[in-house]
Formats: C-alpha cells, sequence, structure tokens
C-alpha cells in the first residue's frame, strides 16, 4: 500500500458511491445491507496479517469476524446477544437471514473458527488493557445512546494498544458528528486524519429507513 493509499483510508468521512466495494463478502450481500460492501472493503484494507483484533458488537450472522478470523493474527468478536457463543446458533441465524449457501461458504472459508467469541457490551469489554492492534466497530454506533457512545469509545481506549487504532463506522444523521468528536477527545482518543462532517456531492446514502448517510472514522490512540 502507498503512503498516499493509506492517507486515504485513514480520512475520517462519509462513504462515497466511488470507493472500493466488496460484494460478495465471503457470501453475497443482502440489498438491504446496502453500505457494508463499502465498510467490509474499507475494513479489509485496515485489517494486518500479524495484528489481534476485535471485532466489537460483531452480530450473529455478519461476516467481518469470519474474514478476519482468517487473515488476522488473533481475532475476537463480541456481542451482547448470547447467541454469539454457540456456532450451532450462529449458523441457525446465518440460515434465516442469507441463506443456507452462505454458511457452506463461512464454512469453506474456514475463518469463523479460529474467531474468539465472547458475549458482551460494548460498554464494559471483558479484556484487558492494551490489548489489541485494532478494534473494529461497523455500523453499531446509531443503536447506542449518546451515553453509551461515550462508555464504548472509553472502553476502545482502555482496550486499544498505545499506537492501535478504533475503526468506526456507523448512519447519519442518527450519530451526532459533533456529540462523537467531543467523546472522541473524552476518551483520549484521536482521528487518524482529516475530519470532514458535510456529506460530499457523490456521498453514499440509502433510503431505506430514511435518508442515511453513512460515516467512517479511523481513531487512534497516543
Amino acid at each position: 500500500m502507498s503512503a498516499t493509499d493509506e492517507s486515504l483510508l485513514k480520512e475520517a468521512r462519509f462513504f462515497s458511491v466511488n470507493d472500493p466495494t466488496s460484494n460478495p463478502f465471503i457470501y453475497p450481500l443482502p440489498p438491504t445491507w446496502w453500505s457494508r460492501p463499502y465498510e467490509y472493503e474499507w475494513c479489509r484494507a485496515l485489517a494486518s496479517p500479524g495484528a489481534t483484533v476485535l471485532d466489537a458488537a460483531c452480530g450473529i450472522s455478519h461476516p467481518l469476524k469470519f474474514y478476519l478470523g482468517g487473515h488476522c493474527k488473533e481475532t475476537y468478536a463480541c456481542d451482547y446477544d448470547a447467541r454469539i457463543t454457540s456456532w450451532n446458533t450462529i449458523s441457525e441465524e446465518i440460515i434465516q437471514d442469507v441463506g443456507a449457501d452462505a454458511l457452506r461458504l463461512i464454512h469453506e472459508h474456514q475463518g469463523w473458527s479460529k474467531v474468539r467469541y465472547s458475549q458482551a457490551s460494548i460498554t464494559a469489554l471483558p479484556f484487558g488493557s492494551h490489548f489489541f492492534d485494532i478494534i473494529f466497530c461497523i455500523s453499531v454506533l446509531e443503536h447506542l445512546s449518546p451515553a453509551d457512545q461515550e462508555l464504548s469509545l472509553k472502553e476502545f481506549a482502555r482496550t486499544v494498544k498505545p499506537g492501535g487504532k478504533v475503526a468506526l463506522t456507523f448512519d447519519y444523521p442518527t450519530v451526532d458528528l459533533a456529540h462523537l468528536k467531543h467523546a472522541v477527545a473524552a476518551a483520549g482518543l484521536s482521528f487518524a486524519n482529516e475530519f470532514e462532517p458535510t456529506p460530499q456531492a457523490d456521498a453514499l446514502h440509502s433510503e431505506i429507513w430514511g435518508k442515511l448517510y453513512c460515516f467512517r472514522a479511523l481513531l487512534t490512540k497516543p
């Protein structure tokens, strides 16, 4: 990866329809997951084979954790849903959400078997301090109250290594960007590159649940 490409990955901005995408991502992604092909491709570009990583609030059927399990040195995945600790229930959810072919492709990929799964809230992570090289938190913050967003960012700051990264994506305007900037600073984290708070002309958006944009931000810990 060139220095220019790496700098572009660090930009805190809205996804563009011209950004790289990954679909399928292990399996073909449902159309209603409108932003995930862009989010997952960004995550793929950030993931390092030598890294210890966390997929925070990973969801049950979502494939990022399976990709990371097959790509990174050590992969952890946590979710508040207790089903995350049972591969049988994960399998059932995959079949229900995206079909039996998706489960077959996940099994063929093999990354699923290398992930360490745990039930946990991201406001109180069950991991030691300075443990992860990078934490991924994808399309989660929009489901949290502002107070829980703040607690989660503090937990990410506690559990990521000095010099480590936190990769966030979320729906806008559901998440308030001014509040996010305050919460990031209060947690002791900083944005890795320029912060652009206004959707550009080619910003990716969806009308499925009202007009939503998808924002990405790479944070660093001093």
